[in-house]
């Protein structure tokens, strides 16, 4: 299990759920976890919390999420649509795509690889 810290767990568990196509499990002020395909993903409560910037000028290396889609720009719209942002600054835009999620964390849109007939 990962457990993540939050603003507000309720809202980014709904997030996750949406945008993986899990379930939110546990749900209230202080946490909320999605869970699918064997996976569970918590989100703590924090006072103060701050999400990494983007970019981050001072260049500390931070883990992002990774997900990989069909197609960058349908699922940028879809989950634009559902609570997450696209910020204006996009290195490698050509290949994959930064969007913010519902806590402003930055998490990575990657195409799935091409497959071979």
């Amino acid at each position: 299990m990962l457990s993540i810290g939050s603003a507000d767990p309720a809202m980014t568990a709904r997030f996750y759920a949406a945008a993986l196509g899990w379930e939110v499990t546990h749900s209230d002020d202080s946490y909320g976890m999605v869970e699918g395909n064997g996976i569970k993903i918590g989100f703590g409560k924090i006072e103060g919390f701050r999400p990494a910037q983007w970019p981050d000028g001072a260049d500390v290396k931070r883990f992002h999420r990774d997900l990989q889609v069909d197609d960058l720009d349908k699922a940028a719209e879809r989950l634009c649509a559902i609570g997450a942002s696209q910020p204006d600054c996009q290195h490698g835009a050509w290949s994959w795509r930064v969007l913010l999620d519902s806590d402003g964390r930055p998490f990575y849109l990657n195409p799935l690889p091409a497959t071979t007939p």
